[in-house]
């Protein structure tokens, strides 16, 4: 009967030191072996790593760019010249736009208001339709804000900036938004403050719910889709604006696609091939793509 007790306290002896030699008991925490795994498969956003990859795509095509990626699901961000002042062209329809839904959010905005062209409000140069239309011709404010989105239209844009709202009050919401290198006067931004207005409005801080959508919307499916979206995938939403001068061909936006959003901006001065600037915007546009997609 002894035996049989001792050799049954042998046994329990030697199955628990098999337990602890097999890490069940520990001290410390065990590590995340799922997170590993999926890390081993999704490896982790390296911001320099992204910087090489354009820069090298770049190559000497530009002396003077700014690029700059901030993914809206993680702290990642990626910049090269990210904070440096460029003269904005169309990229400054943004803050008019916001400016006017901002307005409409606090009732001081109609958009079923109808106004009548004036030849002073012609603006005869650039992108846009309504230069070629006779003064007294009409529209409603909600057209004139899908003209300025869409078509980029500069006499829409000027109707807006100065008729209906006012470049100080535009300056105004610019400042109360964070956007400390707008200068909406002389039509100076940077890709931060872009990407800080485009977070904003698509996270619905600028105006209500319904009106976020119909801002957005206007910002899709543009009458210019040569950059940021010309090679993305099906399925892919650009919500973008464009801006394009002498020696300048611009594009920032929010690119969705699926789980993924992320803000890419792309600023260019002294460029002598605007066929070309924009083609090499719209690789760049894919290259950051394929990568935010495979980390």
């Amino acid at each position: 009967m002894i035996v049989i007790i001792v050799v049954g306290i042998i046994a329990i002896v030697l199955f628990v030191r098999n337990i602890i030699k097999n890490n069940i008991i520990s001290p410390l925490s065990e590590p995340n072996t799922t997170k590993s795994i999926f890390s081993g498969i999704m490896p982790q956003k390296d911001p320099d790593e992204l910087r090489n990859k354009i820069k090298k795509q770049i190559g000497s095509t530009w002396d003077n760019y700014s690029v700059y990626v901030s993914d809206f699901n993680s702290p990642f961000t990626m910049g090269i010249n990210e904070s440096t002042i460029y003269t904005g062209a169309s990229v400054n329809k943004v803050p008019i736009l916001a400016t006017l839904y901002a307005e409409a959010k606090k009732g001081n905005v109609d958009f079923d208001k109808v106004i009548t062209l004036q030849q002073d409000d012609i603006q005869d140069y650039g992108t846009g339709s309504m230069r070629y239309d006779p003064p007294g011709t009409t529209y409603s404010i909600k057209t004139l804000a899908r003209l300025t989105g869409q078509l980029s239209d500069n006499t829409a844009a000027h109707i807006l900036g100065v008729d209906i709202l006012s470049m100080d009050l535009i300056q105004k919401y610019v400042d109360g938004w964070g956007l400390t290198q707008t200068d909406m006067i002389n039509n100076k931004t940077s890709n931060k403050d872009m990407e800080i207005l485009f977070r904003k409005i698509l996270q619905g801080q600028i105006t209500s719910p319904a009106l976020t959508q119909e801002l957005l919307g206007f910002l899709k499916d543009t009458d210019t889709e040569d950059r940021l979206p010309a090679l993305l995938p099906k399925g892919t939403t650009v919500y973008h604006k464009i801006g394009t001068g002498v020696g300048e061909i611009h594009d920032v936006g929010v690119i969705v696609n699926g789980k993924l959003t992320y803000y890419m901006g792309i600023f260019t001065e002294d460029v002598t091939d605007v066929d070309g600037a924009a083609t090499l915007s719209a690789q760049l546009s894919k290259t950051v793509f394929d990568y935010m997609k495979s980390h």
